[in-house]
């Protein structure tokens, strides 16, 4: 638990920590629509998908987001890519042909691993994209830029600055109870409890050893930190002013025109039913 980094705020001076936090939050919507577009067919899927992939690692690069703590941060999505995978094989998609490989009576499809393939692909960069969000932006500027996108419906008085405020507490404190939840994995392991072997009975009272004191020690940090806000005197409906105040600049048009570019792309190639691969007479059934 103490791999996963999202939510986790990396302070640096690339230019991606500079951005503004409000077209920071457009690009991550951009790119999520382009990430989940589908295409003409698994090849210009996996070429497209992979292009954007090589984009965002170079974004990564240079947003001294590590690859090693994106990897450690799938750990705990293993049981979900497992099941999507075994649903997949189990209940093929229509029009499957191709076989990979049989048990028995039962065929497993070329089709059907290419779209568990797809799906964990598609997964994979969404949290590549989220992650740097929340590693390349303060959680103070997050909840300014949450509350600038949410003001217009201040009109119908919807409560535009609370839901910001807890959407960005709850980024924030993301990777403090993961802390909290290995510091008791540790203390309960060394009390005996076992998290890795045993029947699942066992298993099951080793997690309730985990949950229990976690919910605790989560009550305790909630109150805790509205005690700290109404001593300061926070009250969510008044007039604020800000120290550091959102302004774009330059570099946020070009950032939020290349986005915007790339969504534009592959929306035009979904649409449109375009065959990549096609377009330069290399030709393929899948």
């Amino acid at each position: 638990m103490a791999s996963l980094t999202l939510g986790r705020y990396v302070p640096y001076s690339s230019f991606v920590h500079r951005l503004d936090p409000r077209q920071k939050i457009m690009s991550l919507i951009l790119l999520m629509v382009a990430i989940f577009m589908p295409l003409y067919n698994f090849s210009s899927t996996f070429f497209v998908m992979g292009i954007l992939f090589i984009l965002l690692l170079i974004l990564m690069a240079f947003s001294h987001v590590s690859l090693l703590s994106l990897l450690k941060s799938l750990r705990a999505m293993w049981f979900l890519i497992l099941f999507l995978m075994l649903i997949n094989v189990l209940v093929p998609i229509y029009g499957t042909e191709h076989i990979a490989f049989s048990i028995g009576n039962f065929h497993v499809y070329w089709e059907s691993i290419l779209q568990s393939l797809k799906i964990i692909f598609r997964l994979f960069m969404m949290i590549q994209v989220t992650m740097m969000l929340t590693a390349t932006t303060k959680p103070l500027d997050l909840t300014y830029g949450l509350e600038w996108y949410m003001s217009p419906l201040k009109i119908i008085r919807f409560p535009a600055h609370e839901i910001a405020m807890v959407i960005s507490i709850a980024l924030r404190f993301i990777p403090t109870l993961l802390d909290e939840a290995n510091r008791i994995m540790k203390a309960q392991a060394s009390r005996g409890v076992d998290f890795k072997h045993g029947s699942i009975k066992m298993k099951f009272k080793a997690v309730i050893a985990l949950i229990i004191p976690l919910f605790v020690s989560s009550f305790q940090r909630s109150e805790e930190l509205a005690n700290a806000m109404e001593a300061r005197n926070y009250d969510p409906r008044a007039k604020r002013s800000r120290y550091h105040l959102l302004r774009f600049h330059f570099l946020d048009l070009v950032s939020f025109l290349l986005c915007a570019g790339v969504m534009s792309f592959i929306i035009y190639l979904s649409v449109a039913n375009i065959d990549i691969f096609a377009q330069f007479g290399v030709y393929g059934t899948w």
